[in-house]
Parts: C-alpha cells; sequence; structure tokens
C-alpha cells in the first residue's frame, strides 16, 4: 500500500533532517530539505481516467515534432490500472488520420508552480519509435511561445535505446537540438523491466537532474548560452509520443500496444531553513 500525502512527507523530512549530520558538506545537492505540496499516486479502479481536478488532457497531433500517434482523452489512452498505477498505452490504430494513439496528459490551469522538486516513478516502454516523457513546460507558452517560456525535460527515453535516458533544458538560444542536455545509462539494466524514480530540484539559480536519487546533471543560471527563463509557474506533463524526429518512426520490431505505468507524481517545496 503507498503512503499517504501526510505519510509520504513526514518520511521524507525524517530522512532529510536525519542525513543532515552525516557530513560537513551542506552545499551538496542532494542536503536541501523539502516538504510535499501535491502528489496523485492514482488509486482507484481499473479503467478510471486520471483525476480530472489534476490533469488535463492535450487532445490532437503533430505538437510540433512530426510525431505519429493522435493524442486522445479516451481512457483507452489513459487511465487507472486498478492497482495503483496510470498507465499510458500507446496503441497502432488508424485515428483521425494518423496510423497511431496515444495520451498526453497535462496539470495546466489545474497545479502550476515555480521552483520545488518534480518527482515520479515509472517504468517505461520498449521499442524503436517510442518517445515517453516526463516534462514541464512554462505557463506562459501561449503568449511568449516556445522556447521563450521555457522546458524542463525531467526524463526523454529512445525506446529503442532502453538503458539509456535524457535530461534537458530548453529556452531561447539553446531550444530542440540545441538544448542543454546529459545522458544517463542504465549498467546490466533497463527502464523498462521495472520502475525508475526520476525527479528534478529546481531552485532559482539551478536545476538539477536525479534518476534514483543518482545526481547526473545540472544547470545553473551561468551556464546557459541565453536567457534564463525559469522564473515563473511551469506545469507537468507526462506523454508517451510514437514517432517524430528524435526518435525515428516505429518498425517492423515494434509491437504494439505499448505502456509507460505511473505509481506516482509528486511536487515538493523546500523547507525554509
Amino acid at each position: 500500500m503507498k503512503p499517504t500525502l501526510l505519510q509520504s512527507a513526514t518520511i521524507m523530512l525524517i530522512l532529510l533532517f536525519a542525513g543532515a549530520g552525516c557530513g560537513d558538506d551542506t552545499s551538496d545537492p542532494g542536503s536541501t530539505q523539502w516538504r510535499m505540496v501535491w502528489e496523485d499516486t492514482f488509486d482507484g479502479p481499473a479503467g478510471q481516467p486520471p483525476d480530472s481536478t489534476k490533469w488535463d488532457h492535450d487532445v490532437g497531433t503533430d505538437w510540433g515534432n512530426a510525431q505519429l500517434e493522435y493524442d486522445t482523452d479516451r481512457p483507452e489512452n489513459a487511465s487507472l490500472d486498478g492497482e495503483g498505477h496510470l498507465v499510458i498505452v500507446a496503441k497502432k490504430e488508424s485515428y483521425r488520420g494518423q496510423p497511431y494513439t496515444s495520451a498526453r496528459i497535462v496539470t495546466r490551469g489545474l497545479f502550476e508552480r515555480a521552483y520545488g522538486r518534480y518527482e515520479a516513478r515509472i517504468q517505461l516502454p520498449y521499442g524503436q519509435g517510442l518517445w515517453p516523457a516526463f516534462w514541464l513546460l512554462g505557463t506562459n507558452i501561449e503568449t511568449v511561445g516556445w522556447p521563450q517560456c521555457g522546458e524542463i525535460d525531467i526524463m526523454e527515453y529512445r525506446g529503442q535505446q532502453p538503458s539509456t535516458l535524457h535530461g534537458t533544458l530548453h529556452g531561447p538560444g539553446y531550444s530542440a537540438a540545441e538544448g542543454i542536455t546529459q545522458r544517463y545509462d542504465l549498467t546490466n539494466d533497463r527502464f523498462d523491466t521495472g520502475f525508475h524514480t526520476f525527479a528534478v530540484e529546481w531552485e532559482q539559480d539551478e536545476i538539477r537532474w536525479y534518476i534514483d536519487d543518482v545526481h547526473y546533471h545540472t544547470v545553473a543560471r551561468e551556464d546557459v548560452p541565453g536567457e534564463w527563463v525559469y522564473d515563473h509557474p511551469f506545469y507537468i506533463i507526462l506523454n508517451v509520443a510514437v514517432g517524430g524526429g528524435w526518435v525515428g518512426a516505429p518498425n517492423a520490431s515494434t509491437t504494439f500496444p505499448q505502456r509507460m505505468l505511473i505509481d506516482y507524481v509528486r511536487v515538493f517545496e523546500e523547507v525554509a531553513s
């Protein structure tokens, strides 16, 4: 059984405060103390859509990346499995002119904030042409456009590379192929065979990336070649794209349906010292 919001927050604080006295390096990125402010643990009956008080759907296709799926708001593409997970399902089917369907769920208009630790425990799909992601997008995208709004990719993954994923920052002057990125490679393991925890810790002048609490990437304000655009609220996105320039199209080796299982998503705020 998953811990409640209060239990999880209490455990997190106990662990962090207990660890604070284990060394003198208070500048270590992992030493920041956090308090949970939002979560979804996806508890509910099988077939139930994601909680509409927490998640909305982006419905459509392409999204500027030449993706091949049509993202729907149907339970067939995003629903609970009855075992405490949200399942995003990519299917091979003709739908509104596209050869595949999937889902892209967002907290836009429901939960938006600046700064904090954003964390999800996820098991990824596998196969050529699959592009799952857990990411943040600036809420001002409608007024300033992309990449001026900023984008924080907590986790992106090419389905054909099951042991490798990427954490990337996109902004004005460092977007698309010029994004500031770092890859992470598992040793003797794959992201599609079990759950892993993906997180960023976003502070005023620095963003840090973690996998299973291993810190592997940092971008500071002074590191970006353009404007630092991470001083305003962002919203959360979870999706499984099919095709697109970064991963290419599925081929004969790609089996469908493919599923991304999300165990939880949690957001923490920094505890004042």
